[in-house]
C-alpha cells in the first residue's frame, strides 16, 4: 500500500505537500482492499470455514435476499445498484472463528466414550444464518463512512470493535462513528489489522509515541486469563467461547494435583509455552477436527503445523513462534512484530513470567491518545 505521508503529488505544474496523519480519513485505509468476501445465508458453516480458509480471513459476511431478515444488533446494511436504488441484498450478519468455536463446542459429545462420531458433521452442515451473533463479537454489524476521520476511525478500533464494512458510495450525512443502517453498491472490510498497518506508514510523524515503552505509556493489559498445557481442546473451546476471547496463552501446569485444567486461570507469572487461537482450527482439516477435540491444546498446535491446509491459511505453529516482548520495549517494536507475524496480541513477559498483553485495541487506544494530547 503507498501511504499518503510518504509521498509529493505533482498537479498542474505545482507541488503538494504530504498529507498529515490526522487529515486521513477511512477512504484512504481501504484504497487497496480487495471486494468484501462474503457467503450466502444458505451455505453450510463447512462451507464458511472453506471460504475463511481460501481467503486467509478470519471473518466473513453473511448476505441474504432484501426484506425476509432482521440484521445482527437490528442492522439494515444493504447492496443496491449504484444507478437504479434497487436493493440486492441484505448483509445480515459477519460469522467470526469464535461463532465457529461456538458451534462446535456447544453441547459437545463425548467422543471418547464411543458416542457422537457424527456429532461435528451435524454441526458443521447447519446453515451459517444458524450461528450469527452466538458470540459478543458479531451480535451487531457495523459501517464505518469512508469520510471519517482517522481520529474518529481509531476511536471506534480503540473500543474494542474489530472490523466494519465500508461503503464504496454513501449518502450518510453523520459521519462521526459506525453506523446500522447504510446502503450502497459495494463494500469493503476495515479491521483493526489494517488500522495499524496504514499507522506504521507514519511512523516519523507517531515517533514520539513509538519511541516509547509500553510500560510507561498504559498500553500493557495486565490481566491473562489462560489455560494450561494440559487443557484439552474442547474445554479451550468451552472457555474461550464463554469468555468471548479469540485467543489464550498456554502456560506451563503445576505439579497440583488439585489444578483444574478445564477453567480458565489466572495466566500471569505463569511460564508461557504458546498460544490457544481460534485461528489455529481455520487450518485443520475439518475431516480430522472432531477426532481431536479430545488432545492437548499443545498436542493439537503441534499437529496442526504439519498440516497442508496450515501453510494455506497463513498461520503458524504457536507454540514455536511465541510473539513475545518486555515491559521495556518500544510501542514500536509491539507493532512490528504484530505486523510481520499477522497476530492480533503481542504476549508481555519478563524473567518471572507472563506479565500480560498488548492488543491492537491498545496500540490503537494509546496512539490516538497521543495524538490527541498533540498540537494541531
Amino acid at each position: 500500500m503507498q501511504i499518503q505521508a510518504t509521498k509529493v503529488e505533482q498537479k498542474h505544474g505545482s507541488i503538494l505537500q504530504p498529507h498529515r496523519l490526522r487529515d486521513e480519513k477511512v477512504s484512504d485505509l481501504i484504497a487497496d482492499n480487495r471486494r468484501l468476501v462474503e457467503v450466502p445465508y444458505t451455505a453450510s458453516l463447512a462451507d464458511t470455514m472453506n471460504a475463511l480458509i481460501a481467503n486467509r480471513i478470519t471473518a466473513v459476511a453473511v448476505a441474504a435476499p432484501p426484506g425476509h431478515w432482521i440484521g445482527a444488533g437490528g442492522s439494515m446494511i444493504l447492496e443496491a445498484d449504484k444507478h437504479t436504488g434497487e436493493v440486492r441484498k441484505h448483509y445480515i450478519g459477519m460469522v467470526t472463528m469464535l461463532d465457529i468455536l461456538a458451534q462446535i463446542a456447544g453441547n459437545h459429545v463425548d467422543t471418547e466414550s464411543g458416542g457422537g462420531d457424527d456429532d461435528l458433521d451435524q454441526k458443521m452442515n447447519v446453515p451459517v444464518s444458524s450461528i450469527i451473533g452466538r458470540c459478543l463479537e458479531s451480535l451487531s454489524l457495523w459501517t464505518l463512512n469512508c469520510n471519517t476521520s482517522i481520529l474518529d476511525c481509531m476511536e471506534v478500533f480503540s473500543k474494542g470493535i474489530h472490523r466494519a464494512l465500508v461503503p464504496a458510495d454513501s449518502h450518510m450525512e453523520n459521519i462521526a462513528g459506525v453506523e446500522l443502517v447504510e446502503s450502497a453498491s459495494s463494500y469493503r472490510m476495515l479491521t483493526q489489522m489494517d488500522v495499524i498497518k496504514f499507522l506504521k506508514g507514519y511512523e516519523n510523524e507517531l515517533k514520539g509515541i513509538l519511541s516509547r515503552k509500553v510500560k510507561e505509556i498504559g498500553a500493557v493489559s495486565d490481566i491473562v486469563f489462560g489455560v494450561t498445557d494440559k487443557t484439552k481442546v474442547i474445554d479451550a473451546i468451552k472457555c474461550m467461547n464463554t469468555a468471548s476471547l479469540n485467543a489464550v496463552p498456554i502456560v506451563q501446569s503445576s505439579n497440583d494435583a488439585g489444578e483444574d485444567h478445564s477453567q480458565l486461570i489466572n495466566g500471569k507469572n505463569g511460564k508461557l509455552v504458546g498460544t490457544f487461537s481460534a485461528t489455529d482450527l481455520r487450518g485443520f482439516p475439518l475431516s480430522q477436527l472432531k477426532s481431536c477435540m479430545h488432545l492437548s491444546v499443545v498436542e493439537f498446535i503441534e499437529k496442526c503445523s504439519v498440516t497442508p491446509l496450515h501453510e494455506v491459511s497463513g498461520l503458524r505453529t504457536s507454540t514455536k513462534d511465541l510473539i513475545t516482548c518486555y515491559p521495556e520495549s518500544t510501542l514500536r517494536e509491539m507493532v512490528d512484530k504484530a505486523i510481520n507475524n499477522h497476530v492480533h496480541r503481542v504476549w508481555v513477559v519478563d524473567e518471572q513470567g507472563l506479565l500480560g498483553l498488548v492488543s491492537l485495541t491498545d496500540m490503537t487506544r494509546v496512539i490516538r491518545s497521543w495524538m490527541l494530547s498533540e498540537p494541531a
